[in-house]
């Protein structure tokens, strides 16, 4: 799949056939989003992957929205250091966003839908995951083969209402 065509009909997938993911997928998507860009080539994220039934189950109590990842084949925590407001803090959450586009468009050109979720409950996040004081999960990724048709594309807004030339 060429990646215009992959950015051009994903589609954000909440509902997963049951499948596992075969090892090799799960790599590659892994992969993709550890060769993310990154503020001065910092990769300050690290992957929690969880597979586990129960496991995603229980993370699917992290946030208000976050029903799917009981129902995913696989969910990837996005896990980086506890950064200060400011500057610090913006500029990890962006390449947190490059870093989770890349592993989702990976995992689309292979036929697997993604969504993200965002951590509501963060003491239950670190309980479930494990991860140590001085870090943070912000979202999870839940990946799997989505059950039934994908819809539509949702309503975009116009190319001439977005792009401007020059001037506004």
């Amino acid at each position: 799949m060429e990646v215009f065509d992959a950015i051009s009909s994903q589609r954000a997938v909440r509902r997963f056939d049951g499948r596992p993911l075969p090892g090799e997928t799960l790599t590659r998507i892994l992969e993709a989003g550890r060769l993310a860009p990154s503020s001065k080539n910092d990769q300050r994220w690290t992957f929690v992957v969880c597979t586990d039934r129960e496991h995603l189950r229980g993370l699917s109590q992290i946030g208000d929205y976050a029903e799917h990842l009981a129902g995913a084949a696989a969910a990837v925590a996005l896990v980086v250091p506890q950064a200060e407001e400011g500057w610090e803090r913006e500029s990890i959450a962006f390449d947190l966003g490059q870093c989770a586009q890349n592993m989702m468009l990976a995992a689309w050109e292979q036929g697997i839908g993604s969504v993200h979720a965002a951590v509501y409950d963060e003491p239950l996040t670190r309980e479930l995951l494990g991860y140590p004081e001085g870090f943070r999960c912000d979202v999870l990724l839940s990946f799997g083969f989505p059950a039934g048709r994908l819809g539509a594309p949702s309503d975009r807004k116009s190319f001439g209402e977005l792009v401007h030339r020059e001037r506004w």
